[in-house]
Order: structure tokens, then C-alpha cells, then sequence
């Protein structure tokens, strides 16, 4: 696993050195947006809204719209100093509660936590304490210059760290629209319910749930590919020369070439010249001896 973070826990006068690792991964299939016609991907460009001019990285600034159409402009130095100000390698336990007090609402991402240089004996005993008491630890971190609430527990064999949102971040469920108040239900109605609860009943077991969708596309895309349809851009009429030679294209077309039912005629030829050329060859040869 590739190393995205290093720095320190500290609860008390307890200091860990550690390193984070990304504990999930994004597998969504990434599709690019082509020109229907030219079969070529879209690009982007940045244009301002007013002029309608294409931008440059160097004239583009970062701004808080704090009404509308009104901004508050931040310079590169200012955001610069606020990030050097907050930046900070350590996690700092402030407390320690159970994990079921914490609503699942809260939980937003995952990162493996191992032992630094020097931290395995100090790592190993975080870990028991935490196995022991069946209890988590509620921290502040700083991660790619963002401020952070996280939470430490044990997964597996591994202190696992999760950040969590702030309060502030959780909406309000009751501004859900359309949500009834507590009624009264029929009471056969329920117990159906509950019997059907009770049938669907299991042990959770992550391995037997899959993306069936990524599944599904990646197979579709795969089918295209070994039905050879796959495109390439269309070169436009009034398009430029360009004297570059695609070498997947020209790959694919020899691989190609290698499965068509010409195959055998055109080796013959190749085969046959080859044979002369050899008799020439010695004819020369023998001459030249003489």
C-alpha cells in the first residue's frame, strides 16, 4: 500500500508515529465524453462569464460568494498562511465513548492506520487498550490541509481511523419534506412486518454483496472490445495533417492481420521470396569462389 500520510497519535503524554493508508478504493468505470460525429473526447475550457474569454491558470483567482453576485477575493499567500497556521502531523484523542454512540450519518472516510519508525510497541498497546475496553477514540486531525474530526478503532488486526463530519455538516432531518409525524399503524400490519423482518435476518457478510451495475458495464465493455468495436477519431475534412503514427492502432492492425484468412497467401509470397533470394545468394557465392 502506498503511504498518504505520515505524523504521530498522542492521547495524554502517549505519542505513536504512524502512516496512513487508503483503506477503500473507487472502482466506478470512468466513461469520457466523446463528439458523437468525430468519435474524439470533449474538452473543457475555462471561460469567464462576463467577457467570455478563455482563461489562463495564472488570472484565475479563489473568491466566497457571500451574496449573490458579491465576492470577498483570497489570495494564494492567504490561503497559503491559513493552511501553514492549521497544518499539523499529529492526531490528538481528546476522549473516548463507544461506537454505538455514534450514528453511521457521521462516518465519511476510511484509512488503515499502521505503526511509524520506532512505534510498533506504542501501536501495539493502543490497540489492546482500545480491543480491551471496546471503546474508540474521538480525535482531531489535519489532512491535506483540511481540519478534521476522526474517530480510532480496531478493525481486524488493524487501528483503523474514520473521519466524521462535523455537527454542523449533518443536516437537519427535519427539514425532510414530506415526512409524516408518528401515526398510529395497524397492529396485524406490523406484526407481518416484524415476521418478514425476522425471515430476511442474517449475519452480515460483505463478500456476498457486489456492484452488479459495474459488473454488468464492465462485461458490456468487454463484449464490445472482442466484437471489435472499438472507434477511434474521425479525421475531419478541413483537420491538419499530422505526421504521427498511432502505434495502438498500427498494433491492432497487425494482430489483426495475423487472425484474417490471408494469412496463409501472404506468408507464400514472403515465403517464396525469401527462397529466391537464398538461390541468388549461393549462385553469387559459388561464383565468386571460382
Amino acid at each position: 500500500m502506498h503511504t498518504m500520510w505520515k505524523g504521530s497519535i498522542s492521547f495524554g503524554l502517549v505519542n505513536i508515529p504512524i502512516k496512513l493508508f487508503a483503506a477503500t478504493e473507487d472502482k466506478d468505470i470512468k466513461l469520457r465524453s466523446l463528439h458523437k460525429e468525430c468519435r474524439a473526447p470533449i474538452q473543457y475550457e475555462k471561460k469567464c462569464t462576463n467577457c467570455h474569454q478563455e482563461i489562463a491558470p495564472d488570472d484565475i483567482v479563489k473568491g466566497y460568494e457571500y451574496v449573490k453576485g458579491k465576492y470577498v477575493v483570497l489570495s494564494d499567500d492567504e490561503l497559503k498562511q491559513l493552511k501553514e497556521e492549521q497544518e499539523d502531523k499529529a492526531v490528538e484523542i481528546v476522549d473516548f465513548v463507544q461506537l454505538k454512540e455514534i450514528d453511521p450519518i457521521y462516518f465519511n472516510r476510511s484509512y488503515f492506520v499502521g505503526p511509524g519508525d520506532n512505534g510498533v510497541k506504542a501501536y501495539s498497546l493502543l490497540r489492546e487498550a482500545l480491543r480491551k475496553t471496546e471503546k474508540i477514540g474521538i480525535a482531531h486531525m489535519t489532512i491535506r490541509s483540511k481540519k478534521q474530526l476522526a474517530i480510532l478503532r480496531v478493525y481486524e488486526n488493524c487501528i483503523l481511523m474514520e473521519s466524521i463530519h462535523y455537527p454542523d455538516e449533518v443536516r437537519n432531518a427535519a427539514h425532510v419534506p414530506g415526512v409524516p409525524e408518528e401515526t398510529a399503524v395497524n397492529e396485524k400490519e406490523l406484526q407481518t412486518a416484524i415476521s418478514l423482518i425476522d425471515e430476511l435476518t442474517t449475519t452480515f457478510a460483505p463478500e456476498q454483496y457486489e456492484d452488479t451495475y459495474r459488473i454488468a458495464l464492465m462485461d458490456k465493455i468487454k463484449e464490445k472490445i472482442d466484437h471489435n468495436e472499438g472507434v477511434t477519431p474521425n479525421a475531419g475534412a478541413a483537420a491538419p495533417r499530422e505526421d504521427v503514427i498511432d502505434l495502438v492502432s498500427a498494433l491492432q492492425a497487425s494482430i489483426e492481420r495475423t487472425k484474417g484468412p490471408d494469412r496463409e497467401a501472404a506468408k507464400a509470397p514472403a515465403a517464396k521470396g525469401t527462397a529466391e533470394k537464398k538461390k541468388k545468394t549461393s549462385r553469387k557465392k559459388a561464383s565468386e569462389a571460382k
